[in-house]
C-alpha cells in the first residue's frame, strides 16, 4: 500500500495543480448561481476522478497475470504515458507561447458560471477525461494495480489519492460557501494569477510528471 501511495502521491498533486478545474471552480464560486453548482460540480470531479482510476485498475486484470508486478506490461504502460506527458507538455508549451492566456480560454470554460447543476456536474466528471486528465488517471489505475492491492487496501489508496487531488476544488468551495464576502477578494486575487501563470504551470507539471512515469517505466523493464 505504500508502494502505490509512493507512486500515487505525484500524480494527486499533479491534479491538485490542475489550472483548469481550480479556473472553473473560481468562475463558479463568483457567479450567483455557486449556492446551486458548486457542490455538483464537486460530486462530479471527485466521482470522474476516482472511476476513472476504478476503471483502469479493473481493465488491467486483463494483462497476462506475469505483468502483475509492472513485467513487462505496466512498465511499457507507464514509458508510454510518459512520454505522452512529454509531448503534450511541448505541444502545450508551442501552442501557448506569445498568446494572450484570457484568449486561450474556451466558451465552455468562460460560460461555466451561468450553467446550472447538472451541467456542472457533467462538466466536472468530463474533466477528469481530457488529455491531461486522462494520463494521469491511467497511470494512477496502473499504480494501483501493479501494486496488488486487496480489495480495502485499494479502495483506501485511491481514497487518498482522490482527497488529495480534489483539494483543491474542494476547500475553495467549503471556504466561499461557509464565508462568501470574505473569500471574494481571494478568488479574484487567485483568477488574475491563473490567468497570468496557468499555461507554464501546466506545462511544467506535465513535463516533470511525464519524466518521473517514464522513469519508472524504464526502472521496472
Amino acid at each position: 500500500m505504500l508502494q502505490a501511495l509512493g507512486h500515487l502521491l505525484p500524480l494527486a498533486l499533479a491534479i491538485a495543480i490542475s489550472s483548469v478545474p481550480i479556473t472553473a471552480t473560481i468562475l463558479i464560486l463568483l457567479s450567483p448561481k455557486r449556492n446551486t453548482t458548486a457542490v455538483p460540480f464537486l460530486v462530479g470531479w471527485v466521482l470522474g476522478m476516482a472511476l476513472l482510476v476504478v476503471l483502469v485498475d479493473l481493465l488491467a486484470n486483463v494483462l497476462p497475470e506475469s505483468s502483475r508486478r509492472k513485467t513487462p506490461y505496466l512498465a511499457v504502460g507507464e514509458i508510454v504515458i510518459g512520454v505522452a506527458m512529454m509531448t503534450l507538455a511541448v505541444i502545450s508549451w508551442r501552442v501557448g507561447r506569445g498568446k494572450e492566456r484570457a484568449s486561450q480560454d474556451p466558451a465552455w470554460l468562460r460560460a461555466v458560471g451561468s450553467v446550472g447543476a447538472l451541467p456542472a456536474f457533467g462538466i466536472a466528471f468530463a474533466l477528469n477525461f481530457r488529455p491531461k486528465g486522462f494520463l494521469l488517471g491511467l497511470a494512477a489505475g496502473l499504480a494501483v494495480h501493479a501494486a496488488n492491492l486487496t480489495p480495502g487496501s485499494a479502495a483506501v489508496t485511491i481514497a487518498i489519492y482522490t482527497i488529495i487531488g480534489a483539494s483543491t476544488v474542494a476547500l475553495p468551495i467549503i471556504f466561499t460557501l461557509a464565508n462568501p464576502v470574505g473569500m471574494q477578494p481571494r478568488l479574484v486575487t487567485a483568477r488574475s494569477w491563473l490567468t497570468t501563470n496557468s499555461h507554464i504551470v501546466t506545462v511544467v507539471i506535465l513535463l516533470m510528471i511525464g519524466v518521473v512515469i517514464f522513469g519508472s517505466g524504464l526502472s521496472d523493464l
